[in-house]
């Protein structure tokens, strides 16, 4: 008896000894792959490092919800849209510490597309809260299987001709990047309305509303349908409003959807990696070296060729989209952290034009 007492508490110190520390990853789905895991998880071996990587459930939805995450202390690494970091009082990027980009981990760092690296919105006054990963764009996509590239719409203003009627698709619930549609088509910046919320001038802002209703209420009078979870790639539609991510899929299963590149660009987004402010010591150390991973030439290129995103770094094997459009990453068209009252007035606006289009 003795003896299996022994044994069996043997057996409990080598299992504790065994196991290893999780460095906990809070991403959206598709991000980080099991292969990707396998990857790092084998490095921290080889480096001596007694942590795991341990992706979190739920993956990611959006900015409210990340914040619940972050701030109930069950994440180390996170994924951050550019633009949540500093949302309602920068409330977010209090939970989140500046990065060590000299990190001696953090070798693929210096390749990153220079223009990306200290954008306003991530930026805390001794440093970056974020380091880039991949990005996209609220774009138009052009169903290639029924147009010509001399049939495509040249300007965002464009989008309201008639031969258009009932043949787009836009987003239902995002409403935001369909305001900068309309701002666009009128020859104004794109978040003209959150600038101007941002900078006092509110009655600038609801002047501007007035002028906006109408072409708004036109631009949904064009949608066929709008969609919600995912977009919209029906056989009956032309142009579809999509942020990209799942067009390398769509395409491979029979479909032929392209950018279509307008003359006034499109508004753009970033995705990013970020480190908690708990995180310290080893874990910190794991943390570049799982970032350095993904910022990495074999990440990059899936970045372009599985996730139809646009690649930040100059180590992947393609990037089509940057490649046909330098300027694609212009700070001025970057979604920004959106301003309460503006989100309310974007809000109300879409409504109206959802009703009239109903009628």
């Amino acid at each position: 008896m003795r003896r299996l007492f022994l044994a069996l508490t043997m057996v409990l110190v080598c299992s504790f000894a065994l196991a290893k520390e999780s460095l906990r990853v809070f991403t959206w789905d598709g991000y980080v792959t099991p292969a990707d895991v396998a990857a790092v998880n084998q490095v921290l071996t080889e480096k001596g490092y007694d942590i795991e990587v341990q992706v979190i459930a739920p993956y990611a939805t959006g900015p409210e919800q990340m914040f619940e995450i972050i701030r109930s202390e069950k994440a180390d690494v996170t994924f951050l849209t550019l633009n949540y970091i500093k949302m309602q009082n920068e409330r977010t990027s209090k939970l989140l510490q500046t990065i060590n980009t000299k990190s001696p981990r953090l070798g693929n760092y210096g390749k990153l597309r220079k223009e990306l690296t200290a954008l306003s919105m991530g930026m805390a006054s001794d440093g970056p809260l974020y380091i880039p990963w991949g990005g996209g764009t609220y774009g138009i996509w052009a169903n290639m299987k029924k147009l010509k590239k001399a049939e495509l719409p040249v300007t965002v203003g464009d989008l309201w001709d008639a031969r258009w009627k009932g043949k787009i698709s836009l987003s239902h619930g995002q409403i935001q990047p369909n305001i900068a549609l309309t701002l666009l088509a009128l020859g104004k910046p794109p978040f003209l309305v959150n600038d101007l919320m941002v900078s006092n001038q509110r009655d600038q802002a609801f002047a501007l509303s007035d002028e906006l209703q109408d072409k708004v209420n036109r631009l949904y009078g064009q949608v066929a349908r709008f969609w919600d979870a995912a977009p919209d790639y029906g056989d009956d539609l032309l142009l579809t409003a999509s942020y990209g991510i799942e067009l390398a899929r769509e395409n491979a299963n029979g479909g032929k959807w392209e950018l279509v590149k307008l003359k006034e660009g499109s508004t753009v987004w970033l995705d990013t990696i970020n480190f908690t402010k708990g995180l310290t010591g080893q874990k910190l150390e794991a943390a570049e070296i799982f970032a350095n991973y993904f910022i990495g030439k074999d990440v990059q290129t899936r970045v372009v060729k599985e996730l139809s995103m646009v690649a930040v770094s100059h180590l992947a094997k393609t990037n089509p989209i940057i490649e046909a459009d330098p300027e694609f990453f212009a700070e001025r068209m970057f979604w920004p952290p959106y301003h309460q009252e503006a989100a309310d007035l974007m809000r109300r606006l879409s409504n109206k034009a959802m009703r009239a289009a109903a009628n």
